[in-house]
């Protein structure tokens, strides 16, 4: 069913927010533009432009369709995104996303990343794990923490403190996301699973009460 978010799986992971806008773009796009989505890449497939690119555009400019529709109608056209278009499917594609995060020389990060999955899920029920291609954010109401393997040695545990209150401790790195009106703002760098002490459960419950 259209907008449902919670299919029966034994996932260690959470259907991302985005799934549901998705599934409910996919039952409207005909009622708003004449064409469901298999008619649309059906169309697009016979009477459009070569290329994605030009699709894209083509789409915008002689359908009238914005940009996020004719994005996403050109990159099924090409055969693309359309796995993770189901909560089913998008569970299926999350895991394989965090065994390729980790695969060859980050393999030594995945305990650190457990860890802090364990820790986030620990702050209340209405936390979900909603992992992307090259991070991990965890959501309450909106993001308010982000599992990245940046190098082979460590990983950054983005949280969103923009609101925080009182002074930062140094470990806690500046990320620019201040600047940038990005959700995270601030990071730890962690090595080794001792580097999850008490000062990082604290700040990932402070970016959690924030995001209440």
């Amino acid at each position: 069913m259209p907008g449902s978010t919670k299919p029966k799986s034994s996932s260690l992971y959470d259907v991302h927010p985005g799934v549901e806008s998705m599934q409910n773009w996919i039952a409207t796009l005909k009622e708003k533009t004449g064409r469901s989505l298999e008619q649309w890449i059906k169309f697009v497939n016979t009477e459009g432009p070569a290329t994605e690119p030009q699709r894209r555009e083509w789409l915008k400019k002689k359908h009238g369709l914005g940009t996020n529709s004719a994005w996403w109608i050109a990159e099924r056209a090409e055969g693309k995104g359309g796995d993770e278009d189901t909560p089913e499917g998008y569970l299926a594609a999350a895991a394989k996303y965090v065994e390729a995060m980790y695969a060859g020389g980050k393999a030594g990060l995945r305990p650190i990343h457990d860890r802090l999955i364990e820790a986030g899920r620990k702050l209340g029920k209405d936390v979900k794990v909603c992992p992307c291609q090259t991070i991990v954010p965890l959501y309450r109401n909106r993001v308010f923490a982000q599992i990245k393997p940046a190098t082979r040695r460590r990983i950054d545990f983005g949280l969103a403190l923009a609101k925080a209150k009182g002074r930062l401790p140094r470990r806690l790195i500046d990320t620019g996301g201040l600047a940038k009106k990005d959700r995270i703002t601030h990071c730890f760098q962690l090595a080794s699973i001792v580097d999850i002490d008490d000062d990082v459960r604290h700040w990932l419950t402070v970016a959690y009460d924030l995001d209440a």
